[in-house]
């Protein structure tokens, strides 16, 4: 499979959070040709099955990353002018200029604008520009904008993703389709491997308002093991280094109270034993990502995280390396592969795996 267009396509299709339909019917039929049945939550995550090649009944394992998106939503509508608000985590400060799809009766174009600074109170020059003074205009005369948009309506950002130099990619929603799109290439090539465990594969939603999807498709599958995937934070110009990593040298790997230390540690081994590059992200308390719900379902689940790098998070700009996309995906298809039908019974909280070392 072609990483470059499967990114482009996750990355353009719309899917806010709580209303991710294109999103999940593009990843409906991405993994049909790899799964064995498919079905959907009841909260609107998308959850494949493979299974696997063990006796029954088989130990299951759930990978997961979120298919939302942080967006916009209709507060008010002003002669013929949209008022906004953010849905998820959407920064204010890089929205001014953006082209938009309103998604009402039927999807409309739209800008968000301001009023010009040089009609601007001194003042208000030097500071972001607050919710309350953006707006977005669909161009449409204010009765046609009235039948066409309501209160309530979403608003997704438009962009075209775009290809830089030495095979790195920047566009909207990277956090998280670039780990869907790991996900896709792990079942690619778990359909030319033999597995003993079976892999229930979820794109998860609602992540960014809240973890809903995560916790409610980790009930519903109720795996023994579970692999998160989400987007971390790569190196770029004014922030610390402290839990940032380069581009182009391979994920992360979470070390710290929600991970399952035994987890860690075999797919550390894997990672070695496939001379695939990883870093190692100590988080001392909640990740904020799916592996936080997903950790405490039911009776518990051991868990793990693996992060790819990324730039100018939560900005429709948001950068990552190819690379990291494909290493990831083989990282996981190998570890998956691997996994033997009795290592849960091998796996205890405060152990390793035996014949790996200690963290």
């Amino acid at each position: 499979m072609e990483v470059i267009p499967l990114l482009k396509q996750l990355s353009e299709t719309s899917g806010l959070s709580g209303f991710e339909g294109p999103a999940r019917e593009f990843l409906r039929q991405t993994w049909q040709p790899f799964v064995d049945e498919m079905r959907e939550g009841k909260l609107g995550s998308l959850i494949a099955l493979k299974r696997g090649s063990g006796d029954e009944p088989r130990p299951k394992l759930m990978l997961a990353a979120h298919m939302d998106e942080i967006g916009l939503m209709v507060t008010g509508i002003e002669k013929g002018f949209l008022r906004i608000t953010r849905v998820g985590g959407t920064d204010r400060r890089v929205l001014l200029g953006l082209e938009v799809t309103v998604h009402g009766e039927r999807d409309l174009p739209g800008i968000v604008a301001a009023r010009p600074p040089h009609v601007l109170p001194a003042e208000e020059r030097k500071k972001t520009v607050p919710w309350t003074k953006l707006f977005v205009d669909v161009g449409l005369p204010a009765e046609e904008v009235e039948r066409l948009v309501s209160v309530g309506d979403t608003i997704s950002i438009q962009r075209e993703m775009t290809e830089l130099k030495n095979r790195r990619v920047a566009g909207k929603a990277m956090d998280d389709r670039a780990c869907v799109a790991v996900i896709t290439l792990a079942l690619e090539q778990l359909a030319r491997m033999q597995h003993a465990w079976d892999v229930f594969a979820v794109a998860t939603v609602q992540e960014e308002t809240g973890l809903k999807g995560a916790t409610t498709a980790a009930y519903g599958v109720a795996p023994d093991l579970a692999v998160a995937l989400d987007a971390g934070f790569a190196e770029q110009p004014g922030v610390s280094e402290a839990g940032v990593f380069p581009l182009g040298e391979g994920p992360s790997i979470g070390i710290g109270p929600n991970f399952s230390p035994g987890l860690v540690a075999r797919l550390k081994k894997v990672a070695e034993a496939h001379e695939i590059p990883y870093h190692i992200e100590p988080t001392p308390g909640d990740s904020g990502t799916d592996a936080w719900a997903i950790q405490i379902s039911r009776a518990g689940v051991p868990t793990a995280l693996i992060s790819l790098p990324i730039r100018y998070m939560h900005q429709p700009v948001e950068t990552l390396d190819v690379k990291d996309v494909e290493r990831t995906g083989r990282l996981l298809a190998v570890f998956v592969a691997g996994l033997e039908e009795n290592f849960l019974e091998k796996l205890a909280w405060n152990t390793t795996i035996e014949g790996v070392d200690k963290q």
